[in-house]
């Protein structure tokens, strides 16, 4: 097989997958969702972003030159607009763009 065929197979199969992993929990729970399913609904998310927070800053030393400031900024900036404009994707690529800026042109 060529790579392109390759490629869509490979690309065909992750989209076949996708679709069925989005459909079937309406073909599970046709009737009612159960009680836990609507319990891990309500606190994965938070629990998943706290994660995902704890991740981004483990490698930050506080001891060393930036000294963490630049994530510190870039982190205030995405709680401050997350608190005001409650858009996860406008305080995630505003974050990020100002760390950007930060790591490359200020420190």
């Amino acid at each position: 097989m060529s790579t392109n065929m390759n490629a869509a197979v490979l690309i065909a199969a992750m989209s076949i997958t996708t679709i069925l992993l989005r459909f079937l929990p309406f073909l599970v729970f046709k009737k009612e969702t159960p009680p836990y399913i609507s319990y891990l609904g309500k606190v994965l998310p938070p629990a998943i972003i706290g994660m995902l927070v704890i991740y981004c800053l483990k490698d930050v030393t506080p001891t060393v030159s930036p000294y963490g400031i630049p994530e510190l900024i870039a982190a205030a900036c995405v709680v401050i607009l997350q608190v005001w404009k409650r858009n996860s994707l406008i305080s995630i690529l505003t974050g990020t763009v100002i760390y950007m800026i930060l790591i490359q042109m200020v420190f």
